[in-house]
């Protein structure tokens, strides 16, 4: 694997490991950063299905999953021979800081350059929505709400 074919991404979140931990595995929670229908079992082999936009569903199975500390999981998206369910490995982990949670996420197995800009770009969308949620504040509608993909960014 290429190193240059890897996305990752470092953001402090202001809260700590364990709400942060929630707010990517509760469906509920998650629906308050990103997408529009979740459903998610957060242990090894455990479904991760998740309707980013309303018309994309990300899907993949959970590896590995380490309560408040990590989680690394499958992804893909659903009609898509480029990047399909379950062909790419998103790792994060959770690291707690006095002020908050600094959470390192890596993002592999995408198939291009652009695949990776791509998905990089959505990351950081939906990173930048979750903090705003951790830190109590409503991130508001998003704006990416509908997109398919094939228009641009985490195609």
């Amino acid at each position: 694997m290429q190193e240059a074919l890897v996305v990752r991404r470092e953001t402090h979140i202001p809260a700590p490991p364990a709400a942060v931990f929630a707010l990517l595995t509760d469906p509920e929670k998650i629906l308050r950063w990103m997408g529009t229908e979740a459903e998610v079992e957060p242990h090894p082999g455990g479904l991760y299905l998740v309707n980013v936009t309303g018309a994309r569903c990300a899907r993949g199975s959970f590896r590995e999953v380490v309560p408040v500390h990590r989680l690394v999981y499958s992804f893909g998206w659903d009609d898509s021979d480029i990047v399909p369910p379950a062909s790419s490995l998103v790792e994060i982990d959770l690291v707690e800081q006095p002020d908050g949670t600094l959470l390192r996420l890596t993002h592999s197995g995408l198939p291009t350059a652009e695949q990776c800009a791509g998905h990089a770009e959505g990351w950081a969308h939906y990173l930048d929505r979750l903090a705003e949620v951790a830190a109590g504040r409503d991130p508001g509608p998003d704006p990416w709400h509908g997109r398919t993909g094939r228009e641009g960014p985490m195609r």
